[in-house]
Order: structure tokens, then sequence, then C-alpha cells
């Protein structure tokens, strides 16, 4: 027998037959990421029910030198949780593990595995008059696993904060099998080093993340939901401003978005509504909500926040959600650009952030500084103005070949907008990780203690380097490709 039957051989053996197959049906739809970028090969897939499990398969592959990728609901952006094309790599399923361990509902906390899904984590707690403050468009796959490992936004960051605010305590075996249980929640713990901290946003690199205790929050009394229209980004940011001041923690959500966004959601979703009757060069959806014991005062700040902005000049035309449904409608819109933009043609993504106070600058330089390098490019900006998270696609000229154009110009330009970020004091990746797809532009652009820094954690924690190995931290200098 090969060191690889060996060691799949025991593998069955510890996780049982439905816990590891190298069956091709099984395997292959788990070997590309959902957007169709990347594909890789693996060993076979390991599908652990507990953490004993999973730390014995761990302890394994560690005595096998097995890399082992880890992967939550297959939903991130930056090919994080693809196996290379080496084929020596295992590839790590916790969706088998999506038991709600313990709920709290006095103490507002819920403890559950790694492989619960966030629509599930969503409902379990509204049962219960509660919520979680954290949701996105794939909150139907994403599992908790992942959201930790690649420390998610959304569209509740404004208030709530990322995925790391939602964190109390954390479960997760370690590259030698060792199980790091740091569970409980403590209000003061100063026993050194915030471990949990360190393996939030670590993408399987430093640990393998088994289970999660999260802070729930009140639901909503009542919400409001306004789209207002814009002469500019800049506006938006001063609406944004009076928005905070007046509205205060009511606040819960900032969007902005272009003319040309809306109108290709128009176009490509056929129920898609234009909310206002004239034409706006930019967008905003603004949402106000109250708890349970305040919802009768909500539509008296709703008046206040928007009477007042219109008598200071600060918007051009605004209308206000009647319904939970055209709330809904307000919020489809926005969740239907990247499909939208899609549709178009080849685009290339950046999930980029600045300096709240420099969004809109950014956006306002950058824009026609790419279309000037690139001719025939079209740059759009949206996303959470609130949070200085913008989502920068750069629509491909007419004519270009899908997949082609990406991987000639479509890598330029993503180099040229990466510099434009660095040059603002921003982030190449805001809330979607760095993965596979940006870990040579983070070694090109990042700073140079920090990497270092990376490399050392990583080496400490995982000197095989079998933990989701290509990912997330950049190779030194002088090291070569493995």
């Amino acid at each position: 027998m090969t060191v690889t039957d060996t060691f799949r051989a025991a593998a069955a053996d510890i996780l049982g037959p439905r816990g590891f197959t190298c069956d091709p049906e099984l395997v292959e739809p788990w070997l590309t990421d959902w957007r169709g970028r990347y594909t890789g090969k693996a060993v076979g897939l390991a599908s652990p029910a507990s953490t004993d499990e999973l730390a014995r398969f761990v302890t394994l592959c560690a005595a096998h030198r097995i890399p082992i990728v880890p992967q939550g609901g297959n939903s991130g952006m930056s090919g994080g949780a693809t196996p290379d094309e080496s084929g020596t790599s295992v590839l790590l399923s916790l969706r088998r593990m999506d038991v709600i361990r313990d709920f709290d509902v006095a103490a507002q906390q819920i403890t559950c595995d790694a492989g619960v899904v966030l629509q599930t984590l969503h409902e379990t707690a509204e049962e219960q008059g509660l919520r979680f403050p954290l949701t996105l468009g794939g909150k139907g796959s994403a599992t908790v696993g992942g959201l930790i490992s690649t420390n998610a936004g959304g569209t509740q960051v404004l208030r709530h904060g990322t995925m790391r605010a939602q964190v109390l305590g954390i479960e997760a075996v370690l590259a030698d099998g060792e199980i790091f249980s740091g569970l409980v929640p403590l209000k003061k713990d100063n026993r050194g080093f915030d471990l949990k901290q360190m393996l939030i946003g670590s993408e399987g690199t430093l640990g393998i993340i088994t289970a999660a205790t999260l802070r729930l929050v009140p639901q909503i009394g009542e919400r409001r939901v306004a789209w207002v229209g814009l002469p500019s980004i800049s506006a938006a940011r001063e609406l944004l401003l009076h928005c905070e001041k007046v509205a205060s923690d009511a606040l819960e959500g900032y969007e902005v978005l272009p003319r040309h966004c809306l109108e290709s959601v128009l176009a490509h979703v056929p129920t898609a509504r234009s909310p206002l009757a004239g034409t706006h060069a930019w967008h905003a959806l603004v949402e106000l909500v109250a708890d349970p014991g305040d919802a009768g005062q909500l539509d008296n700040l709703v008046t206040e926040v928007f009477e007042s902005a219109m008598e200071h000049g600060l918007l051009e035309d605004a209308v206000i959600s009647t319904s939970e449904g055209q709330a809904e409608a307000f919020w489809q819109i926005r969740d239907s650009i990247s499909a939208a933009e899609r549709a178009i043609g080849p685009a290339m993504q950046h999930d980029i952030s600045v300096p709240v106070a420099r969004m809109a600058e950014f956006v306002e330089t950058a824009a026609p500084q790419v279309e000037k390098r690139f001719p025939g490019t079209r740059a759009v900006g949206f996303g959470h103005l609130g949070d200085g998270n913008i989502h920068f696609h750069v629509l491909a000229p007419a004519g270009a070949v899908r997949g082609e154009w990406e991987r000639g110009d479509g890598k330029a330009i993503s180099a040229f907008v990466h510099d434009r970020v660095t040059d603002f004091g921003g982030s190449l990746s805001a809330e979607h990780g760095i993965g596979q797809m940006k870990r040579d532009e983070l070694g090109r652009l990042g700073d140079p203690v920090a990497l270092l820094l990376m490399r050392k954690v990583k080496q400490a924690l995982d000197p095989q380097g079998i933990l989701n190995p290509g990912k997330l931290v950049p190779l030194a200098p002088h090291a070569a490709t493995p």
C-alpha cells in the first residue's frame, strides 16, 4: 500500500463510512469554488461528526503530512476553501457538525457547532425573540465556522460590527490535533493573548474552528427603510453624517449605489421597480430600527431625520417604506447588484476598504483613473458607506471574452486598483478574506513587519504547514511556491 492508501484506510476507520469518502461523485462538487474560478483535487473528503473525531483525524493528517483544506458552505469569494491541483490535500467539511450546543436566552448567548448554517442560526434566535446581528446574501449556505474564519461582514456592520464582534468564545482543533477550548465567555479575562481573536479571520491556516459562543441581540420591534436620491457620493457621505447625528444607534444600515447599478438591476430583474420617479446620479438605502419597547417612536424619528435632511439640502428626493414588503423590495435591489453586473459581461470585482471619511473621495478619483488607464472599461462602486467598504467593480469593454479578459487585462486592473487603495491607506480585502486570490497581492502591498509576524505565527502554530496551505499567508520573498 502507498502512503496515501494507508492514510485513506486509517481515515475511514476514524470517521466511518459517512465521515470519509473518495467517491468522485461525492467529492467533485466541492472541489470548485461557487464562482467557478478555482478548481482543485483532493485525496478525499472528510466529514467528521464531532470535535473529538476531528481531533483524531487531524492527528492522523499530521502524522502522514497530509494537508487539510477546511470548507464551510463553500460560498467564499477568494478561493480560500478550494484545494490546489496537486491532489495531495484532503478536503475537510464540517457540515455534519451542526448542533446547537447551548442557548442561554437570558444572557443572550448561543453556543453552536461550526457547521450550523447562518439562516438556521437566525431562525433559532428568532424563536426566542432574539436575533443574530449579521446577515449576508449567502445566509442559506454560509456556516458559522466559515463566517468566523473569514471575519465576515455584511450590511449590519455599521451598528453591530463584523463577525469578530459577535464571537464571545471559540473551540478549535490545532495542527497537531490538540483542542483549544475557549467557549466560556468572560467580560474580563486578562490571562495574556486573546487567542480566539487570533483564530478569527485566519481562514483555517492556524486552527480549525469547531464551535463558537456568539452574542445575540433583541429582535427589532419596527424598521423603516428609506430610498434616497442624491447628486453625488459626497452628498451621500454628508447625509450619512446627518443620520448618525440625529438617529444615533437607530441607524442599522446605510448602503450607496450609483445610477448604473440601479439601471443594471432594473434590466436584469423583471420584478424590480425604481423606487423614485426621477433620475439621480447616486442612491442611498437607509435603514432605521427600534427595539420592541421603542417601536412607537420610530416614525417620529424617521420624520425628523429626513425632514431636517431635506431642509438642509442633503438629498434630492426620498421615499420611506410603508410596509415590510416594500422594505424588502428596496433591499432586493441592493442584493441583486452583483448578479446584475455579472449578467452584463466580464468584470473585476474588488472587495476593498478605505478610511470611512475618504470613501467618497476614493470613488470619485479612482473610477475616472481606472477608466482612463484602461479605455473601454466602466468602474462602478457600491456598498457599505458607513464602514468604508466599497465593492469596486470594473466592467470589461464591449466584446471582451469572459475568462480570457480576466486573466489578461483583469489582473493589471486589479493591481492598479489595489495600488490606489494602498495610497489611501486602505485594505485590499474588507470582508471576503484573502484566500488564494489575493495572497500574492497582500505579499506585494502588505506592511513587511506585519507580514513577517503573520509568517512567524503560522510557523509556530503549524510548523508542518498542513493547515490550508497556499492561503492567506504570503510566502517569504525568497521562498519558492509549493
